[in-house]
């Protein structure tokens, strides 16, 4: 009797389940009902994959996955074939394929009584500046089928952490002092949050240059992981150099065994900076103080991107996690900002997010020479970089010096805040050499990423993906 056509991959509530067995009894023997039913259950760890949005509004119709994109893109001459690409697309290719259904929340009831499925291992991918990380990793996430995943870059990611640490911790009823209080650790809480939310986390730029995301990083990672959340993530950096020569490194350590056991380690270092190819320039971008007239070149620039504005030019401020940030000039989605105002200030990735979120555009006007004695200044012009690169915002920048040349290692320790800093942590100035934050060493391996993208963001392509009035035409 053909009774059973009907796929195992249908919903059912229980009840229809219980009848169903009802019905087959006389036909199937209960080992073979208990394997079919046990098989619904285990597809209720996953459900039915939803097909997810792609990086531009919509996942392309013809590709049916990362590589058969990356080959079309290699066919039609939009990029050159690259081994080391071509890699690190087909094993990613293979995760798109593994993931397909997965999802690290149950979604049926029965399936609390069964075995969770193993998440699959997820991926590291370092190399040189401008060599394709992101576009890879970005491939990759436009195809993972399913609505359960995030792609931010690192530096959100930390600030969203913390802001739920905070939150976690301004809930709990205030402990009364004493021996047998202990404190509260969100941590844990925060990475079940993280991971109901999303079953797979795309990185960019993963990082760690403070010591107070690297102090919480293995405990959170190891949560995360453990509640079966997927994690892909770029760096310049691999795994055993992360947060290289940083305070407290020694406390820092064990997570990079923790992320070598959950992902494995991709190099992707073709040894081209792709960005710094010979690509269409979107015309002149980057001014040298020392050009004729060029504050008046730029107000020109200003004011014609102000006309095409539904606004006035005015004073802006920026409500950033309750504080107030003022921006002396802007008009509509245009900031005409100076570096001072930047980066002088103690201004942060919250800041930089913020603004990337309001303007399409922003001039940056007087960057000086950063020398080891203007080392804060140089981290905050990374981060700062870094979020308008990754929000597509534009920039025109007036400098003292050749973009190559903005940074120097001058080896000097010059700034009071730096001694101040040795002086409250015990340490001596041949102790504190060999440290990153006394150093400079973490801004000149950062500021060459910033100098990759600073040189793509002055491309034709770059300048029209940043053009938000055209896009909200459309």
């Amino acid at each position: 009797m053909a009774v059973c056509n009907i796929p195992l991959s249908l919903k059912m509530s229980p009840s229809a389940l219980l009848g169903f067995r009802l019905v087959l009894t006389e036909k199937y023997s209960s080992r073979k009902l208990l394997t079919s039913l046990t098989e619904v259950c285990r597809r209720g760890h996953s459900g039915e994959a939803q097909q997810a949005p792609g990086v531009s509004g919509g996942r392309p119709a013809g590709p049916r996955g990362p590589l058969d994109h990356y080959n079309g893109l290699i066919g039609d001459g939009s990029l050159r074939e690259d081994e080391h690409q071509r890699a690190v697309m087909q094993t990613l290719d293979q995760l798109h394929k593994t993931l397909r259904g997965y999802s690290n929340t149950p979604m049926s009831f029965f399936s609390k009584f069964f075995p969770k499925p193993k998440a699959p291992t997820g991926y590291y991918i370092y190399g040189d500046v401008g060599t394709g990380k992101t576009m890879v990793m970005d491939m990759f996430y436009s195809y993972v089928e399913t609505e359960h995943k995030k792609r931010v870059h690192f530096h959100g990611f930390m600030l969203d952490v913390h802001k739920r640490i905070h939150r976690l911790k301004q809930s709990m009823p205030k402990r009364k002092a004493g021996k047998m209080a202990k404190s509260y650790d969100p941590i844990a809480p925060v990475a079940e949050e993280i991971s109901e939310e999303a079953c797979v986390l795309c990185f960019d730029e993963f990082q760690v240059t403070d010591i107070a995301d690297a102090m919480i990083l293995k405990q959170l990672f190891e949560n995360l992981f453990l509640k079966g959340v997927v994690v892909v993530a770029t760096s310049n950096r691999p795994p055993e150099d992360l947060y290289k020569n940083g305070l407290q490194r020694v406390n820092f350590v064990p997570f990079i065994a923790v992320l070598q056991k959950y992902c494995q380690t991709l190099r992707l270092d073709s040894g081209i900076d792709y960005r710094r190819r010979n690509r269409p320039s979107a015309g002149k971008l980057y001014f040298l103080s020392s050009e004729p007239d060029v504050e008046a070149t730029l107000d020109k620039m200003f004011d014609e991107l102000a006309f095409k504005q539904n606004d006035i030019t005015r004073p802006r401020t920026l409500n950033v996690n309750n504080r107030k940030v003022r921006l002396n000039k802007a008009c509509g989605t245009i900031a005409d900002c100076t570096f001072e105002e930047l980066c002088d200030r103690p201004l942060g990735a919250s800041d930089y997010l913020e603004m990337s979120r309001l303007f399409d555009t922003v001039f940056i006007r007087h960057i000086p020479l950063l020398t080891l004695n203007k080392k804060t200044q140089a981290r905050r012009l990374i981060t700062l970089v870094d979020a308008l690169y990754d929000h597509k915002v534009r920039v025109v920048i007036v400098a003292d010096h050749p973009l190559d040349d903005i940074f120097v290692h001058n080896g000097e320790h010059g700034h009071d805040e730096s001694h101040i800093l040795m002086d409250d942590l015990g340490l001596k100035r041949d102790e504190a050499s060999s440290l990153s934050i006394f150093s400079g060493e973490e801004e000149m391996f950062a500021f060459q990423r910033t100098v990759s993208r600073l040189t793509e963001m002055q491309t034709a392509e770059y300048w029209s993906e940043g053009d938000r009035s055209a896009k909200s035409k459309v």
